[in-house]
């Protein structure tokens, strides 16, 4: 089945262990962002997945297109030229201590992709699913008037369209997010978030829940989930649910509101988490639902598939999700004592 995400692929450059900015002496190197993630993700589920973007030709352009390739997924409609490739910097932080990111990803590449530099028809010919992010069309004029277009030719084909909301205020304001995300839902078929998203992106709240701390009003979020699908027809809605007690221990879960099977919304399995690396954990659960909604005859499974994936994937250093589909399905079924495999 073939799958297609188009966004941005940044070099990662994050510090050792927990050391921070101001003293780490060197990098850790490697790549990633929202869309890319998902696209290595559903290539490990044995997907047929193509990355649209656009990056430089010199060679660490290059060395991020490799990146996608060792993984599985296809390059055929990344665009070459531009002259940057965006950077993000990522000091993780421990128990109390916060992560903290910088971007360096002004005037990046993908930031020039017009709709006419790639064919977004041939793109999207035979595709079960198109998926992007909020972070996309707050690059720019023209990387929203991409993604609007791709929307458009992968309901044109026939293909099922989701976006995860992803508001980052680093890219721009509340009332920039919701001048573009609400006019793009009228495309949207699958709609993923979280409390913060919901209420920057789309103006939608959930109740009294504080999204810094870790008290959630569960009846909240499905009053929520419900009024987004009122509000937007979507076919169906997912809400992540993270409980932070601090930044190496969080709770984890989700909420599924669709058409098919879960007239009322309903909570998968919570999961509590010591973390090793949650950037790329919302990414892994938007493609362990794409991936689920496919493959599973059951939508509360495709549920549990995407948040046992993305519990999995907040214990693996690095944004992308190396998991394989029987890891994902044997913590799903019930197996997370994390014994040694032999």
């Amino acid at each position: 089945m073939k799958v297609v995400t188009l966004g941005e692929i940044m070099l990662r450059l994050s510090t050792p262990g927990f050391t921070r900015f101001v003293q780490s002496q060197s990098f850790d190197v490697t790549y990633g962002g929202g869309e890319a993630n998902v696209a290595v993700a559903l290539a490990g589920y044995g997907l047929e997945s193509y990355f649209v973007s656009k990056l430089p030709t010199h060679e660490i352009g290059q060395s991020a297109v490799n990146h996608l390739r060792r993984y599985g997924v296809s390059d055929r409609f990344i665009v070459r030229g531009g002259d940057r490739v965006g950077i993000y910097f990522l000091e993780t932080g421990a128990s109390q201590r916060p992560s903290k990111v910088i971007y360096d990803r002004a005037d990046a590449a993908v930031t020039t992709l017009t709709p006419d530099e790639v064919d977004l028809e041939a793109a999207m010919e035979g595709a079960r699913w198109f998926h992007f992010t909020g972070i996309t069309p707050a690059l720019g004029a023209t990387a929203r008037r991409t993604v609007t277009e791709a929307a458009r030719a992968a309901k044109a084909a026939g293909a099922t369209v989701s976006c995860d909301l992803n508001f980052r205020k680093k890219l721009w304001t509340t009332d920039e997010a919701q001048a573009t995300m609400r006019p793009l839902m009228e495309h949207v078929d699958v709609c993923i978030a979280n409390e913060e998203d919901a209420d920057k992106c789309l103006g939608m709240t959930a109740g009294a829940t504080d999204v810094h701390g870790a008290e959630l009003d569960e009846a909240g979020y499905v009053e929520l989930a419900k009024k987004l699908k009122r509000e937007f027809d979507f076919e169906a809605v997912a809400i992540t649910l993270r409980e932070s007690f601090s930044a190496s221990h969080n709770g984890w879960s989700a909420i599924l509101h669709d058409d098919k099977d879960c007239a009322t919304p309903v909570r998968s399995t919570r999961y509590d988490i010591q973390i090793v690396d949650r950037v790329g954990g919302g990414d892994s659960f938007a493609s362990g639902l794409i991936a689920g909604l496919l493959q599973k005859d059951d939508t509360r499974d495709a549920l549990e598939f995407a948040v046992a994936a993305s519990c999995l994937k907040q214990t693996i250093p690095g944004d992308f999700n190396l998991v394989t589909r029987a890891e994902v399905d044997a913590l799903a079924a019930g197996d997370g004592s994390g014994r040694v495999q032999r």
